[in-house]
């Protein structure tokens, strides 16, 4: 007979994927150790290990949550139906929100991924296609018409490099919050976006060729 779960298991699971985010984005994952988790958390190791089955298990799983919620803010977002622009700003504004309040996960998430192993990688780039393609989505209207296809994936790496890397010099007690960071990179770039050139497509030229990788939000470094 299958071993059920505790009702308290989602929830600590939680606790320990919280705390884990903090020290990563403190520490650095290279850095932390089981003992070091587990001592954050307030638990014994052999816990640790009842709740994961190692530390690459646990940052994917930091990893997975927030793409997942970031996600789901684009589901949310375009369930209002709003007109490209307006879609657009509430999208940042919506990003900006939640970069604010996950500052270690978001830290975890472009710093971090690279040590996870191909399989667990893959499923968060998978994701962060998702949340890339539903930027895109809302961008490739506000392109120029004649290349506003080829053009969306590119302009949309733009804008997530305008806020993907705040947290590096946005200061909890400076100037800007992030509530008045969003509508300043919404005016930038739905103010230069009617300006890129009709002739701006990417060139027809060859490239050299290179392994395939999806689009992710790391990509804006």
């Amino acid at each position: 007979m299958a071993r059920t779960k505790a009702a308290s298991f989602d929830a600590q699971r939680a606790a320990i994927r919280d705390a884990a985010a903090r020290l990563f984005a403190d520490k650095g994952y290279a850095s932390a150790s089981i003992a070091d988790l587990a001592r954050a958390c307030g638990i014994s190791k052999a816990l640790m290990y009842h709740y994961y089955r190692d530390k690459e298990d646990l940052l994917a799983d930091v990893a997975m949550s927030y793409v997942d919620r970031l996600a789901s803010i684009v589901d949310e977002v375009a369930a209002l139906r709003l007109p490209p622009a307006a879609h657009l700003r509430r999208l940042i504004e919506a990003f900006m929100a939640e970069y604010e309040h996950s500052a270690a996960r978001h830290r975890v998430l472009v710093q971090d991924v690279k040590y996870l192993e191909r399989a667990h990688r893959g499923r968060v780039l998978a994701r962060q296609r998702r949340v890339v393609d539903g930027f895109a989505a809302v961008i490739a209207p506000l392109a120029p018409e004649t290349s506003r296809t080829a053009l969306a994936k590119p302009l949309t790496m733009i804008l997530f490099g305008m806020i993907n890397w705040t947290f590096t010099w946005l200061k909890d007690r400076g100037p800007l919050t992030y509530s008045d960071m969003a509508p300043l990179v919404a005016d930038l770039f739905l103010g230069g976006i009617g300006r890129v050139r009709h002739d701006a497509a990417p060139s027809a030229r060859p490239r050299r060729r290179r392994a395939a990788s999806a689009p992710s939000l790391k990509a804006t470094a």
